[in-house]
C-alpha cells in the first residue's frame, strides 16, 4: 500500500505538469485551430531562465516573474512572426511551422544557456513529508497547488471576463466572432501569450524535482499532446484529466513493469486514443455538412 501511494503521488505530480502543458495546447487549439508543438519549449524557457537569473543573483520572486514575461514574449513573437503570416495555411503546414519553431527555440536555448542539466532549490525545503508510508516532497504540493490555482483562474477568466468570453466566442465560431466586432487576431495572440505563461509556470514549479535543460521541451510537448488527446482535444477539463491520467499511468508503469518503458506510455496513449477513442474521454462528435 505505501508503494502504491508513493507511485500515485509521483504520478499526480508529474501529471499536473502534463495537464498544464495540455491546457496550453487546448487554449491555442481552441482560439486558432493550431496544434502548437512548441508548447514544451515554454516549459523549458520558464525553468532555464529562472535558473540562470537566480544564478546571476536575481531574487527568486523576480526571477520567476522575469521568466514568465520572457516566455510570454516568445509566445507572442511565435504568433506574430510564424503563425499569423501563415494564416489560412493547411493544418499540416501549421504543425510543421510549430515543430520548426520548437527546433529553433531549442537551438537558441543551447546557445544562450548551455547543454547541462540544472535545478532550482525547493521552495519549501527538501525534507520529505511522511504520509501513509509514502515520502512526499514539499515541492509536489507546490506543483499540484499551482496547477489547481491555474485551472481555477482560467475558469474565472473564461466565464467571468469579457476578454475570456471573447476567446470562447472565437473558439466557437471565428467568423461570427469577427462579425460582432471581436478582434480575433488579438484573441489568437492572447492565446499564445497565455499558453506560454502557463508553460513557464509549469517549468518553474517542476524544475526543483525533475531538473531542466535546453532539450526537455520536446518530450514534454509529446506527453502534453497525449494528455490533450486523451481528454479530448480542445476540452480544458479533458486536458486536466488527461494530464493526470498520463502521469499516473507513467508512474504505475515504471513502478510495476519497468522504468525502461516510462516514456513510451505517452506514445501508447496516443495510439490507443487514435484507434479506440478518436474523440478522447470528453471529446464531442462533430458533424460536417457537405
Amino acid at each position: 500500500m505505501p508503494e502504491l501511494l508513493q507511485f500515485c503521488v509521483s504520478g499526480l505530480t508529474v501529471g499536473a505538469v502534463y495537464a498544464l502543458v495540455a491546457l496550453g495546447f487546448t487554449i491555442i487549439y481552441n482560439a486558432s485551430d493550431v496544434v502548437n508543438f512548441a508548447q514544451g519549449e515554454f516549459v523549458m524557457i520558464g525553468g532555464m531562465t529562472t535558473v540562470f537569473a537566480t544564478a546571476a543573483g536575481v531574487p527568486l520572486p523576480l526571477a520567476v516573474i522575469g521568466a514568465i514575461l520572457v516566455a510570454m514574449m516568445v509566445g507572442l513573437l511565435l504568433h506574430r512572426l510564424a503563425i499569423e503570416p501563415a494564416r489560412g495555411a493547411s493544418p499540416v503546414t501549421l504543425i510543421i511551422i510549430t515543430i520548426g519553431a520548437s527546433i529553433f527555440l531549442r537551438g537558441l536555448a543551447q546557445v544562450v544557456f548551455d547543454k547541462q542539466f540544472h535545478s532550482l532549490p525547493a521552495f519549501s525545503g527538501d525534507t520529505p513529508i511522511r504520509f501513509g508510508g509514502a515520502a512526499i516532497l514539499p515541492q509536489s504540493f507546490w506543483v499540484l497547488g499551482g496547477a489547481a490555482v491555474i485551472v481555477v483562474l482560467l475558469w474565472a477568466f473564461f466565464n467571468r471576463t469579457l476578454i475570456g468570453k471573447a476567446v470562447l466566442a472565437t473558439a466557437a465560431n471565428r467568423l461570427a466572432a469577427r462579425l460582432v466586432g471581436i478582434n480575433t487576431s488579438f484573441v489568437m495572440g492572447l492565446s499564445f501569450v497565455m499558453s506560454a505563461a502557463i508553460g513557464a509556470i509549469a517549468g518553474i514549479l517542476v524544475t526543483p524535482i525533475t531538473l531542466t535543460s535546453y532539450d526537455v521541451g520536446m518530450l514534454l510537448a509529446l506527453k502534453g499532446f497525449a494528455a490533450a488527446m486523451l481528454g479530448g482535444m480542445g476540452n480544458p477539463l479533458g486536458a486536466v484529466v488527461g494530464g493526470l491520467a498520463v502521469g499516473l499511468l507513467e508512474a504505475l508503469g515504471a513502478g510495476y513493469i519497468s522504468s525502461t518503458y516510462k516514456d513510451a506510455i505517452a506514445f501508447i496513449v496516443i495510439l490507443v486514443v487514435l484507434f479506440a477513442l478518436p474523440g478522447g474521454l470528453f471529446g464531442k462528435a462533430s458533424v460536417e455538412r457537405v
